[in-house]
């Protein structure tokens, strides 16, 4: 196994380092930008455009965080990147356009979004994408099928799996109870084969996280935003991933 020590190394920027208040929305180029400033570890998102490209985006819709509407799979790549995000003049980045802006300076932890429809082809092009660069950087998905999809295309790349121990909030209703038990005590590592674990800091002293901690796999902390969520993470998991304050 390749080593994983940047994982570990720095607190990561959930989403970059955004703060919407001053005008710095998630996933945009100036999180990136404030993240790298402040020497954290980065985390982003990945969602696709209509012509199959890896975006840097969170949400499966525009709606929330640009001034444009509507699905960001109904848009091509070239599209999305002059859709603005709202109050602000960045604009939307390409995987590949991520990579060029952090060109090595800080270590990216990046998250495959899924709706588990079994559509693999945004991890596949993820995987191509970053088994060509040369900076430290990993994939994870809470879906094991995009993990598996890593593993298959680019088997050096770095792969985790992003976990909670119950899945119960209303967007995994449409998951039956056996699956949702399977993703919360990781049962899918025959196939996914991850490397590393991002769960849920409310959830650290869950089984499954304990275990796969015992056994060498850097555990992260998702997603750190009170003193008392710190503290969870500092006694229980290898590193954060958090946003809302400075560390």
């Amino acid at each position: 196994m390749a080593d994983l020590g940047f994982l570990t190394a720095r607190p990561v920027a959930h989403r970059g380092l955004h703060d919407a208040a001053r005008g710095v929305i998630e996933n945009s180029p100036s999180a990136v930008d404030a993240a790298l400033a402040g020497r954290f570890a980065i985390e982003v998102d990945l969602q696709a455009s209509a012509d199959g490209e890896a975006m840097v985006f969170h949400d499966f819709t525009l709606d929330r965080l640009t001034e444009r509407a509507g699905p960001v799979r109904a848009l091509t790549a070239a599209a999305l990147r002059e859709v603005p995000f709202k109050g602000t003049g960045d604009r939307m980045m390409r995987l590949g356009d991520l990579l060029e802006r952090v060109a090595r300076r800080a270590p990216l932890l990046i998250e495959i979004k899924s709706d588990f429809s079994g559509d693999t082809r945004l991890a596949a092009r993820a995987a191509r994408v970053i088994a060509a660069y040369d900076g430290p950087a990993a994939l994870m998905s809470f879906d094991p099928e995009l993990i598996e999809t890593v593993r298959r295309v680019a088997p050096s790349v770095p792969r985790g799996v992003v976990a909670e121990r119950r899945y119960d909030h209303r967007d995994w209703s449409a998951l039956s109870a056996r699956r949702r038990f399977c993703l919360g005590h990781l049962l899918h590592w025959p196939r996914s084969r991850f490397q590393f674990v991002a769960y849920r800091v409310a959830d650290l002293d869950a089984p499954a996280p304990r275990l796969a901690r015992s056994l060498g796999l850097p555990l992260l902390a998702w997603t750190v935003r009170t003193p008392q969520d710190r503290a969870q993470a500092g006694q229980r998991a290898d590193q954060m991933i958090f946003e809302g304050f400075v560390p």
